[in-house]
């Protein structure tokens, strides 16, 4: 492949390209699609690192010089993707195929689509000579779809110097066209749940398996899993979701504005969130924080009652909540014997959003679809926002991506048939440069 800059002119064919290189994680392998784009900068004038802890799975960096008059602007994103394992694709899932105007593949939503639209807001301002208000820095990361270790785990561990003086960012996971009754929003993520996964341990008296056994750890086990499917925590509505629902009723009907706003009482939440459609189920995960069990260790032998079992929960707390808070409503919902505590933050914990250039980027989208609503959101998973939050880092999701109603972008991320229309990738392309140009002028 030629390492052609002016491939930010053709933003699909460069998606083309990207998705053409399979950097399923594990195990990554995301090195000859950094190497691309390295070349590719090089060939533009950047100068480019790549740095790493494994040199299969590096990361780029990239930095456009500016004025001088503003704090530098990262443009941050990764390039590993999900698995596609036992799901049935209409188009090959590493093609890049181009049909009937869409782009097709692992990636094109999450996140090599907006892995493109970073590329061509730096390329085109280099190649055009913008001298934005302060340096924009490109960071493309390996391993974000596991934990980040190799990605910005790795960079701001060990070269947090590259991030210096920066205080904001643009990345996953917003922009994206929601549609809730019969209104257009265009969300921009500025805070996400927090990963707080928690190991649950269920004793009771083992045992020969040839014996009657009741009331041991299997079925004290069956008690926990059934209380967690039965029972959820309490709602919480934290302040940046409070916002997020006032911003979206004041652009609804007034009928459906005055539902949408019961969401915020908790004695109507899920009753109303039941009745919303689409809106309705990006907001559940919202409004409390969740435990979903996703594995389960014990049992060693088929002859053996085992007297201890394991249970791994999948934990995700709401902005602000702390570990031993959310542990009190796992215990509220579980009971008191089992032992409960928490494993590593899968993400970190995230400071209270900074909105200061929401309304920049909100503007943004304004001029682009003066038919939409730019709302702040929050994200319900994790990303690399939290990460760098470590550094004092104010991520905004902001991929924008103008997609017609008819598409299910919650069900098609991550799963089969992921594809982006060539319009919303030009869409989110221009909106992308325009805030390179004016964060911090």
């Amino acid at each position: 492949m030629s390492a052609d800059p002016t491939l930010y002119q053709r933003p699909a064919e460069l998606l083309q390209h990207l998705l053409r290189f399979d950097t399923t994680n594990p195990p990554g392998n995301e090195a000859p699609l950094l190497h691309f784009v390295r070349d590719m900068l090089h060939a533009a004038g950047f100068e480019t690192l790549l740095l790493g802890k494994d040199a299969a799975r590096p990361n780029l960096i990239a930095r456009l010089k500016g004025r001088g008059d503003a704090p530098p602007l990262l443009l941050q994103g990764h390039v590993d993707v999900v698995t596609t394992a036992n799901q049935v694709w209409q188009q090959p899932p590493f093609s890049g195929a181009l049909v009937d105007g869409w782009v097709w593949g692992r990636g094109a939503l999450d996140m090599k689509g907006g892995v493109t639209m970073l590329l061509c807001a730096l390329l085109r301002a280099k190649m055009e000579g913008l001298v934005p208000p302060g340096d924009v820095i490109l960071a493309l990361m390996s391993d974000e779809e596991a934990g980040s270790d190799h990605g910005s785990k790795y960079l701001v561990e060990n070269h947090a110097e590259l991030f210096a003086g920066v205080r904001y960012a643009l990345g996953e996971f917003g922009g994206f066209s929601l549609y809730v009754a019969g209104s257009k929003f265009y969300p921009i993520m500025v805070a996400e749940r927090q990963g707080c996964p928690l190991q649950v341990t269920v004793r009771g008296p083992g045992g020969h398996g040839a014996q009657p056994m009741r009331g041991g750890a299997m079925a004290k086990t069956a008690r926990v899993l059934a209380a967690l499917d039965e029972n959820l925590p309490p709602i919480r509505i934290v302040p940046v979701v409070r916002q997020m629902v006032e911003a979206m009723a004041a652009a609804l009907p007034a009928e459906a504005a005055a539902l949408f706003l019961k969401v915020l009482d908790p004695q109507h939440s899920d009753t109303v969130i039941d009745q919303l459609g689409n809106g309705g189920r990006m907001l559940r995960p919202l409004l409390r924080n969740t435990a979903n069990a996703t594995i389960i260790h014990g049992g060693s032998k088929l002859n053996v009652i085992p007297s201890e079992i394991v249970i791994q929960l999948d934990g995700r707390t709401l902005p602000g909540v702390q570990p031993e808070d959310f542990i009190a409503e796992i215990r509220a919902i579980i009971g008191d014997e089992p032992e409960i505590a928490p494993m590593r933050y899968t993400r970190e914990p995230m400071p209270t959003p900074d909105l200061t250039h929401f309304a920049t980027l909100a503007q943004i989208l304004r001029e682009a679809d003066p038919q939409a609503t730019p709302i702040p959101y929050v994200v319900s998973g994790g990303t690399d926002a939290s990460v760098f939050a470590r550094l004092g880092i104010q991520t905004y999701g902001f991929l924008p991506m103008n997609l017609p109603m008819s598409f299910n972008f919650g069900a098609t991320v991550h799963g089969a048939d992921e594809r982006i229309t060539v319009e919303a990738l030009l869409f989110g392309v221009e909106a992308v440069y325009q805030a390179v140009q004016r964060l911090g002028a």
